[in-house]
């Protein structure tokens, strides 16, 4: 059964009001594929733009922060904490990872995931004068704990 239909399939906001408040965490990821000399610009910091991975981590914990005015039938949640952080994969790929914490009745899935979709979008805007190709892809939970059920993201 899906939890924001109501018994008329309309959407809804799922109501919390009887959940337990627990320690909740979320960790979400995407990857921006570029091409090699991009990738180097970017982690030097050395874009006409300015420093673009300290500008995605802002924009990333920023855009989790938010989710609740993007995401229709999210709640506001109260976030303890909002971490994002990038991995080279390789000299083409960049990963990024945003971790999400809150003391709540509900998770923070959306909220890692949009922290790490934003946070890629940003990279793409910091780079996009020298690289229009780059892709954004593979964004995924990661992995979610608390509530009634905890996950892990296994391929």
């Amino acid at each position: 059964m899906l939890t924001h239909l109501n018994e008329n399939g309309e959407a809804v906001m799922v109501d919390v009001g009887e959940k337990a408040v627990t320690i909740r965490t979320a960790s979400a990821a995407a990857t921006v594929r570029m091409q090699p000399e991009t990738l180097k610009k970017l982690l030097a910091a050395d874009l006409k733009k300015g420093d673009g991975l300290g500008t995605a981590r802002i924009a990333g914990i920023l855009g989790g922060k938010k989710t609740s005015e993007l995401i229709p039938l999210c709640h506001n949640i109260p976030l303890d904490r909002i971490t994002v952080d990038f991995e080279q994969k390789d000299e083409t790929r960049l990963v990024i990872v945003a971790r999400a914490k809150c003391t709540y009745k509900t998770g923070v899935e959306m909220e890692a995931l949009t922290a790490a979709t934003v946070a890629a979008l940003t990279v793409y805007d910091m780079c996009k004068a020298i690289d229009r190709g780059m892709t954004i892809e593979d964004v995924r939970l990661l992995e979610k704990h608390g509530g009634k059920s905890d996950y892990r993201y296994e391929r």
